[in-house]
């Protein structure tokens, strides 16, 4: 790879687990650099209501600025925006917030965006399951439509029979072909991104 990009991954609302750890080395591996902010400051769930109680202590509002305040100081490389289900809902307000971001690598959730949200062909992939019960098929094409006006360039990839958070090992939506399908096709954009 002739160069890298500079990646902030954000956990899901089971907060920042081993499995978001080992996603990161995963990346590191493959010659990325990337940071792992801890939105929760050190708290993590084992269920996901567990996680979403967590989530609305904190407040949506306090979630953001604190994935702001992690990513401001990396944003003047052109940063490739990720992460997992809450954390990819995250990732999405900042990259389509980030004129200079790079792209946008959405695992297991989406965002809703505002009407004027205007990007410049931002690359975006997301990985979702099918069907996924946080991320239904009607909203999933409003979510891809409304992203295409926005100007970002999408791809969907959906993985059938697989839970909503397939690629962690210590969940029960565990399902490793679909988890390994994800990070090969995952990787493949990165590279794309680093080439450019």
């Amino acid at each position: 790879m002739a160069s890298s990009t500079t990646i902030v991954l954000f956990h899901s609302a089971y907060g920042l687990r081993p499995a978001v750890h080992a996603a990161a080395e995963r990346l590191r591996a493959a010659g990325h650099e990337v940071h792992v902010p801890d939105l929760y400051d050190g708290r993590t769930a084992d269920t996901v209501e567990e996680g979403m109680a967590i989530k609305e202590e904190i407040g949506a509002e306090e979630l953001l600025k604190r994935a702001i305040t992690a990513a401001a100081p990396l944003s003047d490389r052109g940063l490739v925006y990720a992460g997992f289900s809450l954390g990819g809902s995250v990732a999405q307000n900042l990259a389509l917030g980030d004129e200079k971001a790079r792209g946008l690598l959405l695992l297991h959730g989406t965002s809703d965006l505002a009407e004027d949200a205007a990007v410049d062909e931002l690359p975006v992939q997301l990985h979702v399951a099918d069907p996924d019960p946080f991320e239904p098929h009607d909203w999933l094409n409003a979510w891809y439509l409304r992203m295409g006006r926005a100007g970002a360039d999408v791809e969907v990839h959906r993985y059938p029979g697989a839970g909503h958070l397939y690629t962690d090992p210590e969940l029960a939506d565990y399902d490793e072909e679909a988890a390994e399908a994800t990070w090969r096709v995952a990787l493949g954009f990165l590279e794309e991104l680093a080439a450019r």
